[in-house]
């Protein structure tokens, strides 16, 4: 099976207007965005609380501490959510203000909660109405890797905040595009 696509900025822009044409466009988009802007797998995305997200004043929280049940490798760890982020929850977490903090951030239409295998469904037939071919919903948790790959943060910063315990693993994530190539040689 082969990897997951590393989504492009224009690839990126074309599925947040996908999803502004379409139903539950607010929550489809900052799934999106969570799992893009934080790296978190789709699997953690889907087991967040309201709680996890949302500080005793409303706001939204700068780390989110995932317990051992909530991540891949059972093992807690901290997710750090860039202000952008943060700023693009707020909204969402305030319609929800009146949850209790151990209901799930984000329900399916039918009022549940995703579950990780909903949940990555969900992204693939999203990915595909859109027309982005060969995205699925690890594609997020790639770009997000990717972005900060080329942008000089090192392999062991990436594997910490992709909970990796190996930078083999990690390193497996990240793609080399050609503009990371051109920017590269420049450097000479």
């Amino acid at each position: 099976m082969s990897q997951a696509k590393t989504l492009t900025p224009a690839e990126i822009d074309h599925l947040l207007t996908y999803i502004a044409q379409r139903s539950f466009a607010m929550r489809n988009r900052l799934m999106f965005l969570t799992g893009l802007w934080s790296g978190v797998r789709v699997g953690e995305i889907a087991s967040l609380s309201v709680g996890d997200v949302r500080n005793a004043d409303g706001s939204v929280k700068a780390e989110i501490r995932l317990t051992a049940q909530q991540t891949k490798g059972r093992q807690p760890r901290t997710v750090y959510l860039p202000q952008k982020l943060r700023d693009a929850l707020q909204e969402y977490v305030d319609l929800r203000s009146t949850c209790p903090a151990s209901h799930p951030l984000f329900i399916t239409a039918g009022r549940k909660a995703f579950t990780a295998n909903v949940m990555s469904q969900h992204f693939f037939w999203l990915f595909k109405r859109a027309g982005i071919a060969g995205a699925s919903s690890h594609s997020m948790r790639r770009t997000f890797l990717t972005s900060l790959a080329s942008k000089g943060i090192s392999i062991r910063v990436l594997a910490s905040l992709a909970g990796h315990r190996s930078i083999q693993v990690t390193m497996k994530y990240l793609d080399a595009s050609d503009d990371m190539k051109r920017r590269a040689v420049e450097l000479v």
